[in-house]
């Protein structure tokens, strides 16, 4: 029996890697784990080769370095046979562009810089089939996604509020904006299909975070049931309250701190909005845990995204990365409305 869902994935991943700005004569690389879906190591492949690109598919060994389960949890910690490989690392190097099929790719990992840093592009892929088709990226979604980030970079204070009792407000100073838009498509960029969005990285925030029920707590992929309040002071959790989800949230930086020895799982990472339409709030419902990374939650047009642990341009690595997507806030920049009640501001009429 033909398998059909294959042929709809080649021509999902050959439409991405166009995007991605792939041709005739450059080198791809498909690097997968035998845990990677062998249906996209093959998507991927015949993509690129339709494509006339020289294309490598590379299977190296899983195991992570993080102290958790490999569930596509977002964190990014690599892959310990890439990072303690120079001729993998080398062949990675080596490419005009990486199709990263890993179940946690190098997010995270200061590596991918490295590999980033010889003109390689990479694009990493994850999610489930249908996930990725609905989302497939539109050319006009880097536009978007920069433009905020420009909006970021040259103003001074990001404010977030909501109904149920939000009130941060987040310096912008030396918080590094940047964005993603679904497609790595010029030189030393890293993206992540599906996705658009626009984060930084701020060193110093203030006040409390409210999550309200049917907020997403992910890796756990679980949607807040009673509301959980995080005092934040200086960029740290100084205090969890609230039910169930706030007790996980408590032991997870207890057991990051004391069985780890991670000193910034209670620190703030990146944060900002997401600006994905096509996103869909309850697809963190209709899947098991190990199908999908979540990025129709991180992604969803209108949430606010704030995370914890690594901070590259603090030099704070860190394996306890959550990412926390909630619906309902206000986000103000400069005291602009770029998100009003849980829409897009330009949506929001």
């Amino acid at each position: 029996m033909f398998d059909y869902a294959s042929a709809d994935l080649v021509d999902a991943f050959t439409r991405e890697l166009r995007l991605c700005r792939l041709a005739e004569g450059e080198h791809a690389v498909v690097l997968s784990e035998p845990g990677s879906r062998g249906d996209y190591v093959a998507a991927a492949f015949a993509a690129a080769k339709s494509l006339g690109a020289h294309v490598v598919a590379a299977t190296v060994p899983g195991g992570s370095p993080a102290p958790m389960p490999s569930t596509h949890t977002g964190a990014g910690p690599g892959l310990v046979s890439v990072l303690e490989d120079r001729t993998a690392q080398d062949l990675l190097k080596s490419a005009d562009l990486v199709v990263d099929l890993t179940r946690e790719g190098f997010i995270h990992a200061p590596l991918q810089q490295e590999i980033l840093d010889a003109d390689t592009r990479i694009i990493f892929v994850c999610d489930a089939p249908d996930v990725l088709i609905r989302n497939l990226p539109d050319p006009g979604d880097r536009e978007r996604a920069e433009g905020a980030a420009r909006l970021l970079k040259r103003s001074r204070e990001m404010t977030v509020s909501s109904a149920a009792g939000t009130e941060l407000t987040v310096s912008l100073a030396d918080s590094h904006p940047g964005f993603q838009c679904g497609y790595a498509d010029t030189p030393r960029r890293w993206d992540h299909w599906p996705s658009t969005m626009v984060l930084c990285w701020p060193e110093v925030s203030n006040g409390r975070i409210v999550l309200g029920e049917g907020d997403i707590l992910l890796p756990f992929k679980e949607y807040v049931r009673r509301p959980v309040s995080l005092e934040v002071v200086d960029g740290r959790i100084e205090k969890v309250e609230g039910g169930a989800e706030a007790e996980l949230l408590s032991m997870f930086f207890d057991d990051a701190e004391e069985k780890w020895g991670d000193r910034w799982a209670r620190h703030l990472s990146h944060m900002g909005w997401g600006m994905m339409r096509s996103a869909d709030w309850f697809a963190t419902a209709m899947y098991g845990k190990d199908e999908l990374m979540g990025m129709d939650a991180r992604a969803f047009a209108g949430n606010f995204l704030w995370s914890t642990g690594p901070h590259p341009f603090l030099r704070r690595e860190s394996y306890a990365h959550l990412d926390i997507a909630m619906r309902g806030c206000t986000v103000r920049v400069d005291g602009a409305e770029v998100v009003v009640d849980g829409r897009l501001a330009e949506d929001a009429g």
